[in-house]
């Protein structure tokens, strides 16, 4: 074991709380210890809310221990309150099933699961929550927890004046059960959670003690807030998936490389698995000359490579240069897709006009042909990066990147593509 493995989570700013510090640090240093995080299935894919985490419990299994990753299959159906201002919908057995394996997938691109020391372990609590009666359960798990115990927790108490409803009150007793369940089936003994879990995370502790006179531990992780006060893992009011279908890896890398100044090294802390002592250096050398953005290059490098890996975040690189220099031609269809998710696209039939003045007008570039001809005289329009000022220029399949795209700007900084 790493004598020193808590203490560099605590230096990485990742301890938020823990119970019994000193016995779990003694723990962690004599043996292995199994450890689990929950992830209810709530959507078909998670996001970067969910990075800190499961990185957590990569760090966990570099360090010789053995992270159980527990997808909530049950408690998926239900939905947890805490600090949520309103229930959420409930999902059918079929959907939550569905999130469930490709939230398993997800996950092992960041934790090992057939590493011969220390394999990580998945697990899915509709094993047991799926066929236990309410009788057994109020009789085996309800005993334990006075009503008043119950309501003391925070994520009960923001909403009791609001309304709570009676499943979502009895979620902390679910993952108390499931916590009681890896203890028994996986010889789990340590939870670890964001901070707004600490409630669900004692109880689960607090059966364990009663039921088998065994001490558990918890470890929450801090919420992270952005320094200019907007939620972090959104960008302009969408999550940011780890799925690169929802959020590409360009998008993804975007987000990253966006950082505010204020965040980047606090970030690379988290989010990577750069040397603290690296950190410090890069630290240095960014606040030194913080316009050349050293700090948000590597965090974007690093996080972009573990979740899309190598080839991807080059991709998005190269993306990302050729938006800046203009250099539409050098990208791929592929890349024309991510780089131009977002912006106006433009179907071209089979019996449009291509000639430039009148696609310009077609496709809703420019509003007359008036306007397109003084555009392209004028020098503020650019095919595929390239200046175009013929009044009879005409798109030829020369000007279509792999059969498909045409990318149109209108000045400096307004894109269209054209979708053949």
């Amino acid at each position: 074991m790493r004598t020193d493995f808590f203490a560099e989570l605590k230096a990485r700013g990742l301890i938020y709380q823990t119970t019994d510090e000193d016995a779990l640090t003694k723990q962690l240093m004599e043996e292995s210890v199994k450890l689990y995080i929950g992830f209810d299935p709530t959507a078909d894919s998670l996001h970067i809310g969910h990075l800190l985490p499961i990185l957590t419990l990569r760090r966990f299994q570099e360090a010789g221990h053995v992270p159980v990753a527990l997808v909530g299959g049950g408690t998926g159906m239900i939905g947890d309150p805490s600090f949520k201002d309103a229930e959420r919908s409930l999902n059918t057995l079929d959907t939550v099933q569905e999130w469930s394996q490709k939230i398993k997938n997800q996950l092992s691109r960041f934790i090992d699961f057939d590493n011969k020391t220390n394999p990580a372990v998945i697990a899915n609590n509709y094993e047991w929550l799926g066929s236990v009666s309410l009788i057994d359960f109020l009789r085996d798990v309800g005993k334990n927890f006075t009503i008043n115990y119950m309501m003391s927790k925070e994520s009960v108490k923001r909403r009791i004046e609001t309304g709570i409803s009676y499943t979502e009150f009895a979620y902390q007793l679910l993952q108390a059960y499931d916590f009681l369940k890896l203890y028994e089936k996986e010889g789990c003994l340590l939870q670890l959670g964001g901070s707004d879990q600490w409630g669900n995370i004692t109880s689960g502790i607090e059966l364990i003690r009663r039921e088998k006179e065994v001490q558990a531990f918890g470890i929450t992780m801090p919420l992270i807030t952005k320094a200019d006060g907007t939620k972090f893992g959104k960008t302009e009011g969408n999550a940011v998936w780890l799925d690169a279908d929802k959020t590409s890896p360009y998008e993804f890398y975007q987000f990253w490389i966006n950082t505010d100044d204020r965040d980047a090294i606090k970030f690379i802390k988290y989010f990577t698995f750069v040397p603290l002592t690296e950190i410090e250096e890069i630290e240095k050398e960014f606040l030194a000359a913080p316009e050349k953005r050293l700090a948000q290059k590597v965090l974007a490098k690093e996080v972009t490579t573990l979740a899309h890996g190598a080839e991807a975040y080059e991709q998005a690189v190269k993306i990302s240069t050729a938006l800046f220099s203009g250099e539409i031609k050098s990208l791929n269809a592929e890349e024309i897709r991510q780089g131009f998710k977002d912006v106006p696209s433009y179907n071209v039939q089979a019996d449009d006009e291509l000639k430039l003045v009148e696609i310009l007008v077609k496709s809703g570039i420019d509003s007359s042909k008036r306007q397109a001809r003084e555009d392209i005289q004028n020098g503020a329009i650019y095919i595929n990066g390239e200046r175009v000022q013929d009044l009879n220029y005409e798109l030829t399949e020369a000007d279509k990147i792999e059969n498909q795209f045409v990318v149109v700007r209108r000045g400096k900084k307004k894109y269209f593509v054209l979708n053949f």
